[in-house]
């Protein structure tokens, strides 16, 4: 396959195939697009500009939701649908669903979407041999990939995509993956590394809680180091204009919420360390306006604040905070808390940020418990973050114990790594 003249889908646009190759709060948000920059151009702007030659010839289904979306806010799919130089015929929709109608742990289930009349098809919890036969049932050749991730390894979309490849392979279909930024930047890999004992859709296989890539990073990193017995039949089609450091304010993209409590930017900047809270009993804010930024429980006061503030972790403060949740945990009920202000996310850890509240809830609230599942380690992937916890470790303690795992990932890492800067 041969690229066009002008480029535009350049070195490293199509190239991976299967096997893979080898201070302030407004400090916190950040300047914005660079001046002198062009906006970024994601994957899916590069494959339409080049007259969606990759996908010439083949029936076409694609695996996304409401952040599918073009710079002017239209809906891929409903770009692509009436364009006669694509054959569209399938949607395939995630956790949530494709126009994202479900809350946390749902979907839409199998339907004709009312603005196109597509066929809808439900991958949510499913992988493998019944995930292939959906491709299978659907009639398409090349399944396509498009789906704004936040950065995190317990963030399932991710996770999707490794089903949808372990499944196209299954299904002897072809799968593009067409990138999008990571918000929280990709410079590093941040927390532990999944043990695969504790495999679950929040974590298939062995990464970092912070991964530090893109979703096509991502996917030539599963091809070619966990699904090399049978990998996809794998290209990605990159970004132009994205560098590693680039938070997402940087990126002239506008930002629709990938799921409904991941409303900004910034709940993606604190999430893969304050997630962790799922797995305890206190609220992580789902049910407020601020998910992810507040946290809390009833009889929290003032000396988780002042506790987690006497840490004097790098580039985020704690706000005292009582707030009463709509849904979820403590629905209806004031609790106490805190409110998480990043103030310079460039020296911001997030997990290790989430490690430290974690330790300071234990130590300033009686009433702090784990979920009776053990779902922190799920979250974690591992059980020494929950056990060296209980047993009195402080925060640099528990951060130690992932230091040689994550060096490892990081090295291995590397080599799929596709963005300077």
């Amino acid at each position: 396959m041969s690229l066009s003249r002008r480029g535009v889908l350049a070195v490293g646009a199509l190239a991976a195939t299967a096997a893979g190759t080898g201070g302030a709060a407004a400090a916190a948000r950040g300047p914005g697009p660079r001046p002198g920059r062009d906006r970024v151009r994601t994957g899916f702007d590069r494959l339409a500009a080049d007259g969606y030659r990759l996908l010439r010839g083949q029936k076409v289904g694609i695996v996304t939701n409401p952040t599918g979306i073009t710079a002017d806010v239209r809906h891929i799919v409903d770009v692509m649908h009436p364009d006669p130089r694509v054959n569209l015929t399938a949607v395939f929709g995630p956790e949530h669903g494709f126009r994202g109608t479900a809350q946390a742990g749902g979907s839409e289930g199998r339907y004709d979407d009312p603005a196109t009349g597509l066929p809808v098809y439900d991958t949510y919890l499913k992988s493998g041999q019944p995930l292939a036969d959906v491709f299978t049932a659907s009639g398409v050749d090349t399944v396509v990939f498009d789906i704004q991730d936040a950065g995190a390894r317990f963030y399932t979309y991710i996770w999707t995509l490794y089903d949808c490849m372990e499944a196209a392979a299954l299904a002897g279909k072809r799968l593009v993956v067409l990138d999008r930024p990571n918000p929280v930047t990709g410079r590093a890999a941040l927390g532990p590394v999944l043990d695969p004992a504790f495999a679950t859709f929040v974590g298939r296989r062995e990464i970092a809680q912070a991964h530090g890539m893109t979703v096509a990073e991502l996917a030539l990193f599963f091809n070619a180091e966990f699904l090399h017995e049978n990998p996809a039949r794998l290209e990605v089609v990159t970004m132009s204009g994205w560098r590693r450091s680039d938070f997402f304010d940087a990126t002239g993209l506008p930002w629709v919420p990938p799921s409904p409590n991941m409303p900004t930017p910034e709940t993606a900047l604190v999430y893969s360390g304050t997630c962790l809270f799922e797995g305890t009993n206190l609220s992580e804010g789902r049910g407020t306006t601020r998910p992810f930024e507040l946290l809390g429980a009833e009889g929290i006061d003032h000396r988780w604040a002042a506790a987690a503030n006497a840490l004097r972790l790098p580039g985020v403060a704690f706000r005292e905070a009582y707030f009463a949740p709509t849904f979820s945990k403590f629905q209806g009920k004031t609790v106490g808390g805190v409110q998480v202000h990043v103030q310079d996310r460039e020296v911001f850890d997030p997990v290790r940020t989430g490690v430290a509240l974690l330790v300071t809830a234990k130590r300033t609230w009686s009433g702090f418990a784990w979920r009776p599942d053990h779902w922190i380690d799920k979250l974690t992937g591992n059980t020494r973050v929950r056990t060296m916890i209980d047993a009195g470790a402080d925060t640099d303690e528990v951060v130690n114990a992932w230091r040689a795992d994550l060096t490892a990932f990081r090295a291995k890492r590397r080599r799929y790594l596709r963005y300077g800067g």
